[in-house]
């Protein structure tokens, strides 16, 4: 898998470290509250996406160490506990509540199949969460522009996913998009010097600019068509039933009416 190895070594660069960063404060809001029993993360150890959700089982799924080059002894890095084929994930139909892919799709030969794994192996109201860059950015300009001069910004076979193209792909497998976050409006610095020196950026751009953000994050829900759910919100809501009463009490009292 060399394209997943080529952006796991760009994440130790001082933008990749700027981007992590980000995308950690928000995966860990967004997985905080996140409830179930089983959460998978699927690809990209160095980004710690579970490490804030209180699920019982969490794993780490990636291809075989051998392929993906990652280094278990990294300080940043998490250990595998699934190894796998991102096309064919291993577990059963409706068994997981949570998945979450960090770049992935992006980075896929055939990203559809993912999502539709994604969605075989998720419980009903089960949740994903994808990160992604942003075509329309700064950094998106970037990369186009390498595919032309050469001097590629990320690898040359990463396909920027924009957001609505993502949400359509979600809606035709029955997500529903209920939370999203853009971030990173540094421009793509390669020194630390240079990307202090833009941090009025960051809070200008969520501000102004929010939508051009060079890094986005998702999460949407799986629904099941014609689902009844039930709990505390059905009997809540429910309607009341009026106490029928026996068509010989009705005569009872109709004839000592009449009396």
């Amino acid at each position: 898998m060399p394209i997943i190895t080529t952006l796991d070594d760009w994440l130790d660069t001082p933008l990749g470290r700027y981007m992590r960063a980000w995308e950690q404060k928000c995966l860990d809001s967004m997985t905080a509250d996140i409830f179930g029993f089983k959460a998978v993360q699927v690809g990209f150890p160095k980004i710690q996406a579970l490490r804030n959700n209180r699920m019982q089982h969490r794993w780490l799924a990636d291809v075989a160490l051998s392929q993906s080059g990652i280094d278990d002894s990294h300080p940043d890095s998490q250990p595998v506990s699934v190894l796998l084929n991102y096309g064919e994930l291993p577990f059963a139909s409706q068994s997981i509540d949570l998945v979450v892919l960090p770049h992935i799709l992006e980075f896929a030969t055939e990203p559809h199949q993912i999502l539709r794994e994604v969605e075989r192996v998720l419980i009903p109201e089960g949740q994903v969460i994808i990160s992604g860059f942003n075509p329309a950015s700064i950094w998106g300009m970037r990369q186009a522009m390498g595919r032309v001069t050469g001097a590629h910004f990320l690898p040359e076979y990463a396909d920027f996913i924009s957001l609505l193209r993502l949400q359509d792909w979600l809606k035709l497998l029955n997500f529903e998009v209920n939370r999203g976050h853009f971030g990173c409006y540094k421009p793509p610095c390669q020194s630390e010097k240079w990307l202090r020196r833009f941090s009025f950026m960051e809070k200008t751009g969520d501000r102004w600019w929010p939508v051009f953000g060079a890094v986005y994050i998702v999460q949407a829900v799986k629904r099941i068509q014609g689902m009844t759910l039930v709990g505390q919100s059905w009997i809540r809501n429910a309607p009341r039933i009026r106490q029928a009463v026996p068509v010989a009490n009705k005569a009872k009292k109709r004839d000592h009416g009449q009396g």
